[in-house]
């Protein structure tokens, strides 16, 4: 029993004394001063063209001294391109943790130059600085000096093209028929639209490339878009996945490649009449006689037109200006005033009297 009573004692005491030496932790906390900001050095050259063609070849290394926070710290890094030198409004090239140096190919300058606002095929200045930061939050962000670079991008088209194929379409199932292409939607680059005329008991897909039956779209559930990127099985077609054909007449297609979600709707066409000609006008060009689709004389086009920057509308033979303000797609109303061309191409170009839908599709970009 004494044994026993001595051993408790001995453990209390010990308990005691943890606890004691417990609340006198006086440990150092992580703790960081006002940081030192990142250095970049300056280019060894003034002037930077970009090479469409080899877009994947190093444009820029860029090298900076590390940003100090007092503590060893990994620290981020993200890449500002801005037009102007307050850096306003700027993007982000690209990011990097724990280095102080980073090669941007040609393509990622021609990007982010773009994003920053720079015009294509023109000598313009962009600002370059690193912005350092902490943790996955980003905190404590402190920006470096920046250095000015003049650059000659050449044009980023970031948009995807669709085209009709299908005996419910003009060109049947020739997938290299001047296929018509769908409209896509000036504000959502994601949604598509075709209003026109469609074939009895017929079906369709959508392609990707004329003359290529991949990427190509359908539906096997009548409710949502399938996909056969190459390989695999194809989906079923437009727009009841392998039901029944459509009956003959006007109809809205509509696609949204973000939600793989798509409609196909009556359109009530009675009393639209189309006009006896349509002209391409505008500085871009000279004048251009438009062709109307002879299965549906309300889809008119103009193959491989040369355009440079200026702006175009449509003209009617009565003398009706059609035009926008949104360059390559829109919704052109009579009277809308030109559509902006902002790169010299040659361009396929469609338009829709019945919705004043247009498309112009660069060939070469």
């Amino acid at each position: 029993m004494k044994n026993i009573k001595r051993f408790s004692i001995i453990t209390t005491i010990a308990l005691v004394l943890l606890v004691f030496n417990s609340c006198d932790d006086s440990s150092e906390k992580f703790e960081i001063r006002t940081p030192d900001a990142p250095v970049l050095q300056e280019l060894n050259f003034a002037r930077l063209e970009l090479d469409a063609v080899n877009t994947n070849n190093p444009a820029v290394t860029l090298n900076w001294a590390e940003a100090n926070y007092g503590q060893q710290a990994s620290v981020n890094y993200s890449i500002e391109f801005s037009k102007t030198e307050d850096f306003a409004e700027s993007t982000v090239a690209t990011t990097v943790t724990g280095k102080t140096s980073v090669t941007l190919s040609v393509s990622e300058v021609n990007t982010a130059a773009g994003n920053a606002g720079l015009n294509p095929f023109n000598w313009e200045n962009v600002y370059i600085r690193v912005n350092a930061s902490l943790g996955t939050q980003d905190s404590q962000k402190v920006p470096s000096n920046s250095v000015l670079l003049e650059v000659y991008p050449y044009f980023n088209y970031t948009f995807n093209d669709y085209y009709l194929v299908g005996d419910a379409t003009a060109p049947g199932w020739d997938n290299n028929n001047n296929n018509p292409a769908l409209f896509r939607d000036p504000n959502d680059a994601n949604r598509y639209f075709y209003t026109g005329f469609w074939a009895e008991n017929g079906h369709f897909k959508v392609l990707s490339t004329p003359g290529e039956w991949q990427p190509q779209y359908g539906t096997d559930d009548g409710t949502t878009v399938g996909a056969n990127l190459g390989g695999g099985t194809d989906p079923e077609r437009f727009p009841y996945g392998g039901g029944n054909g459509i009956p003959a007449g006007f109809y809205t297609f509509e696609i949204n490649f973000a939600t793989n979600t798509f409609s196909f709707e009556v359109f009530d066409a009675s009393g639209k009449t189309s006009p006896a000609s349509l002209t391409l006008k505008g500085s871009s060009t000279t004048d251009i006689a438009m062709n109307a689709l002879a299965f549906d004389g309300h889809i008119w086009y103009a193959k491989n037109v040369k355009l440079t920057p200026g702006n175009v509308e449509f003209e009617t033979g009565a003398g009706a200006k059609w035009g926008s303000s949104t360059s390559f797609s829109g919704i052109a109303t009579d009277g809308g005033g030109v559509i902006p061309v902002v790169v010299e191409d040659n361009y396929d170009v469609w338009f829709n009297d019945l919705t004043g839908r247009y498309i112009l599709i660069p060939l070469n970009l």
